[in-house]
This record gives C-alpha cells, sequence and structure tokens, in this order.
C-alpha cells in the first residue's frame, strides 16, 4: 500500500502573515504542494459547490455542442477523451479525461465558444468563479514573493496582473471515467499522465471521495497519493484546496520551490484505503470531477532567477524527474507553446 503525501495545511487567515508567508514558501520548497485550509473568506464554498454543478452541467451537454467548442491552439475549449497526453514518451494511449478550459472572460462572456446549453447567466457565474480564483492566486503570489525576500516583493504579483497584457491563465473543468473493459483495458492507463504544470501556481479542487491523484516523491521512483481530506480537516464545510507550484515559478527560483511531477489514476481493482491516515476511505470507482485554475503571468515575463538571496544561495538545481526542469531564459508565452505542443500532437501536427 503506498503512503499517503504528508502535505502541510496553511490557513492563509493567520493574523502573524510574515509566517504564513515563511511557512507556505517552506512546504513549496519541500514538497511542491500545499493545501490552502478553504474557511470561505476567499472562495465561499458555494462559489465551489456552484462551479462543479456547472461543470457537471457543461459536460452532460450534447456531443455536438462540445465539438462545436472544440480546444484551440490558444488552449481554449473542450478536449475529447484520449486527446490530450501528458505524458507522450510512456503512455500507450491519451489521457482517460475530457476537459473544458476557459481562458478571459469579459464583462461575464467567455471570449470563446459556448455550448448553448449554459444560459448566459450560467456562463457569467464561470467567469466570477474564475475571477475568484484570480485573486486567491494573487494572493498567494503575494504571500510567496514575501517569503522568499524577493526584491521588489511585489514581483511576482506584479507580473500575473491582468494590466499588464494576455496571459495563458485557464480555468479548467475535468471529468475522468471509471475504469471499464472499454476505456482503460490496460492496467498501466491512466486518467492523466504524468507532468509538471506549465504555469507559475495551480488551485486545485477536488470531492470528497474522488481520489486518484499522486505526486512523484524526491526519489523520483516512488508515487505517492495526495488525500483529498487530509487529517485535521475532516470538519471543514469543503476539502482543502490544493496549492502546486508550476514550472515557470521553478524556473524564477532556479529550482527552491519545487514543479512538482504528479498523475490522475484509477482506482486499484481491489478497494482498499488510500492511507490518509486511517481516517477516511477514498475508494470512489465512479466518474471523477475536478476544477484547475491554472495561473500564469503575462505571456512576455521573462523567466530568469528573480532577485531574491534565499533563490542566489540556492545551489540544489531544478526539480528531480522533471523532463521540463532544464534551465532556459525563455518567456511565459514560449515555454507555454512548448508544453502545449508535445501534449497535443493532434493539433500541432498539421503545421508540421
Amino acid at each position: 500500500m503506498a503512503t499517503a503525501a504528508k502535505i502541510p495545511v496553511i490557513d492563509l487567515s493567520g493574523d502573524d502573515q510574515t509566517q504564513v508567508a515563511k511557512d507556505l514558501v517552506e512546504a513549496a520548497i519541500e514538497h511542491g504542494f500545499v493545501y490552502i485550509k478553504n474557511t470561505g473568506k476567499d472562495i465561499p464554498v458555494e462559489a465551489i459547490d456552484g462551479a462543479f454543478a456547472l461543470s457537471k452541467k457543461l459536460f452532460d451537454a450534447p456531443l455536438s455542442e462540445k465539438q462545436a467548442c472544440t480546444i484551440q491552439k490558444n488552449n481554449r475549449g473542450w478536449s475529447a477523451m484520449n486527446y490530450e497526453t501528458l505524458d507522450p514518451a510512456n503512455q500507450r494511449v491519451g489521457d482517460f479525461k475530457e476537459a473544458f478550459n476557459f481562458g478571459e472572460f469579459v464583462d461575464g462572456k467567455a471570449q470563446q465558444p459556448v455550448p448553448p446549453t449554459m444560459a448566459p447567466d450560467e456562463e457569467a457565474q464561470i467567469g466570477a468563479f474564475r475571477d475568484l480564483c484570480y485573486a486567491l492566486s494573487l494572493k498567494l503570489n503575494t504571500l510567496l514573493g514575501a517569503g522568499l525576500g524577493v526584491s521588489p516583493p511585489d514581483f511576482f504579483t506584479a507580473a500575473h496582473r491582468r494590466d499588464r497584457g494576455p496571459s495563458g491563465t485557464i480555468l479548467r473543468f475535468l471529468r475522468y471515467p471509471a475504469r471499464t473493459t472499454e476505456l482503460a483495458a490496460n492496467e498501466t492507463d491512466v486518467r492523466a499522465g504524468a507532468h509538471s504544470d506549465y504555469g507559475s501556481l495551480t488551485l486545485l479542487f477536488r470531492l470528497r471521495g474522488q481520489p486518484g491523484l499522486e505526486i512523484l516523491l524526491r526519489d523520483g521512483k516512488t508515487w505517492s497519493p495526495v488525500p483529498v481530506v487530509p487529517p485535521g480537516t475532516e470538519s471543514d464545510p469543503a476539502p482543502p484546496i490544493l496549492m502546486n507550484i508550476g514550472d515557470l515559478l521553478s524556473y524564477w527560483t532556479n529550482g527552491l520551490l519545487r514543479s512538482t511531477v504528479h498523475r490522475v489514476v484509477f482506482p486499484p481493482a481491489a478497494a482498499a484505503d488510500s492511507e490518509a491516515a486511517g481516517l477516511q476511505r477514498e475508494t470512489d470507482h465512479g466518474t471523477r470531477y475536478s476544477m484547475a485554475y491554472f495561473c500564469h503571468p503575462f505571456g512576455g515575463a521573462e523567466l530568469g532567477a528573480v532577485p531574491s538571496e534565499r533563490v542566489k544561495e540556492y545551489k540544489g538545481g531544478l526539480a528531480e524527474g522533471n523532463p521540463y526542469a532544464e534551465r532556459k531564459v525563455m518567456t511565459a508565452d514560449e515555454h507555454l507553446r512548448m508544453r502545449l505542443e508535445a501534449s497535443y500532437a493532434q493539433l500541432y501536427k498539421k503545421e508540421q
């Protein structure tokens, strides 16, 4: 039985924000993943529940409506089962998931095709949820900058302001099917292949009893499950929000902040405790839903090391086991393009 990842839980509402910033940075250095205790002050539980309800409605839309919104090279739209391949070097088929990516909204309107199943007020609700995620991501970037002693302290925050220009930021709804003979006959098939995230940081929302996320430990060999509800948060109104560091924050900090490789797997054939401290069973074998907010800086942001004594003193190099961790000073948009080309071979092969 795999041992559950021991990821810290941090309450951003603590009175001592200097200590919160330090704790957040230490967790990001050690694990690359951090549970953010959701007290409802940053993102109300009702907003999360509402967004999940809309994601289910979106995926239940007629196939013809979703096909009319097929994902484009701007990384917006619907991707069908097995269309995306996050680990092309090791997967025999694409990921067993369906996804819908939302880019920017203007006055409550998505700047991309949306299935007519979604009413205008529901579309605006998705945009409002995306705005809540944006506000929380700015708060987290501010804390990370403070905890690292970056000069100026708002370096990360300023790079993510919308007024700096377009970015690759995406709100993604995900639906993972249950394992069936038709869908995943091979025991090595995964719901999402091993990968690191393309942006600066990610906010992940999950539902109780729907496990599957695993992170690759520092040894580069061991996969550890990430419980939806970690010990001590069982009575919270909603599971903690999971924040993880993406490639760009890793580049900016010369690997001090870890862009940890992770994947989503099917539950084992024989149901067993996920070893979430033995406090609950996370063995659901049905459909799995999640929502991810992939935070990116403006597209022209350069990815050289930030001015920070902590970063300057770090000699550890970029994250072990991350195939995209080679030091390359590039812009955020150039990095995003590189990653998308690897994941969506069908979409980009027309250019070759």
